[in-house]
């Protein structure tokens, strides 16, 4: 059954393993594209200036990649929940 964690559960090991690097970085860039947007559209209500809410956009879409990217990294490697 797909909800049974006992028929479904590996090795510590192997839920180490269960996800690599480069599947945290896709994950951060889908989901960053989805708050940039969010971010572009909350600056332009509050500016009005497009340029102004694209240039806190393109800054925010940085930081929070490379932040989303180490606490990804991070949770991957807590026991807990697993």
């Amino acid at each position: 059954m797909i909800f049974n964690k006992s028929e479904n559960k590996g090795s510590f090991e192997e839920d180490k393993k269960s996800e690599r690097p480069i599947r945290s970085v896709v994950k951060a860039i889908s989901w960053r594209l989805i708050g940039t947007l969010d971010t572009l559209i909350i600056s332009y209500f509050i500016t009005q200036k497009i340029s102004l809410a694209a240039s806190i956009a393109s800054l925010e879409v940085m930081t929070k990649m490379i932040l989303y990217f180490f606490h990804e990294r991070v949770w991957n490697n807590v026991k807990w929940g697993k």
